[in-house]
Parts: C-alpha cells; sequence; structure tokens
C-alpha cells in the first residue's frame, strides 16, 4: 500500500474518531465515566467540592460541546475527502491551519486552569494530526509540480 493512501486512512480514522467522540460527549457527559475528568476542573475553580449546581453545568457545557465536535468533524471530513479526490493541498493545508490555530489556544487555556489533562489530549491530537497531514499536503504539492 501506498504512503499516500495509509496516510489519506489515518486522517479518515482521526476524523471518525472526532465524530464518536463528539456523539459520546453528550450522551457521557454526566455519567460516572466523566466524573474524573469534570472533577479535575471543577478543583481548579472550587477549593473543595463544587457545588451540585456548579457540577450540572459542567456536564451541561461539556454536552454542549459534543454537536460543537461533530460539526468539526464533518468540516475535516468534507477537507479530507477533497485532499483525497482531488489531490488537493489546499484542503490539507486548511486541516493543518485548523490545528495550528486551535492547539496552542486551547493548550494555553487548559494550562492556564491547570487542566493538563486536557493539555495531554490536544498534544495527543496534534501529534496524530499534524504530521500526516504536513506529509500529504507536501506530497500533493509536489504531485502538482510534477504535473504541471
Amino acid at each position: 500500500m501506498k504512503t499516500r493512501t495509509l496516510l489519506v486512512r489515518w486522517i479518515y480514522l482521526v476524523v471518525a474518531l472526532h465524530l464518536l467522540a463528539g456523539v459520546l460527549l453528550p450522551l457521557c457527559a454526566g455519567t460516572a465515566l466523566t466524573q474524573a475528568y469534570r472533577r479535575s476542573i471543577e478543583a481548579y475553580f472550587f477549593s473543595g467540592a463544587a457545588p451540585q449546581a456548579a457540577g450540572a453545568l459542567h456536564a451541561w457545557w461539556l454536552s454542549l460541546f459534543g454537536p460543537t465536535v461533530q460539526a468539526a468533524a464533518i468540516w475535516m471530513a468534507g477537507l479530507a475527502v477533497l485532499g483525497d479526490q482531488q489531490r488537493n493541498a489546499y484542503a490539507w493545508l486548511m486541516l493543518i491551519l485548523g490545528v495550528v490555530v486551535w492547539a496552542p489556544q486551547d493548550m494555553l487555556i487548559s494550562a492556564r486552569a491547570d487542566c493538563w489533562t486536557n493539555v495531554w489530549i490536544d498534544a495527543a491530537a496534534v501529534i496524530v494530526m499534524l504530521p500526516p497531514l504536513l506529509w500529504l499536503c507536501k506530497l500533493d504539492l509536489t504531485g502538482k509540480r510534477k504535473a504541471g
């Protein structure tokens, strides 16, 4: 299997995982599955246990983030399909720019709130997305130059 095919399939997998995470967030936000995560964030804002209303609000915000992740996954999928089928370096570049704009801001906001779980999740996302996207962009730019 060619390198490009493997990289494209990897990006499709990452997009699918984003979509799945977006679907699961509203379903799991208020459950025991996310309790440790929510408490780690709440610890930054409250010296003891968070008031029940604050915990409910936090679960609501986490649920609300699910559809946002779903929408981002759909946009990512559209760009990935364009990049794949048309060998369009611009589509890969737009995905790269999305990661480069999102990640540092999200990581800084998370670090300021001592939410290191988010920083590590973001770092993992950057590591699994950025190198293949850069490689695909380079491959498709090189292919365009050779064809032109």
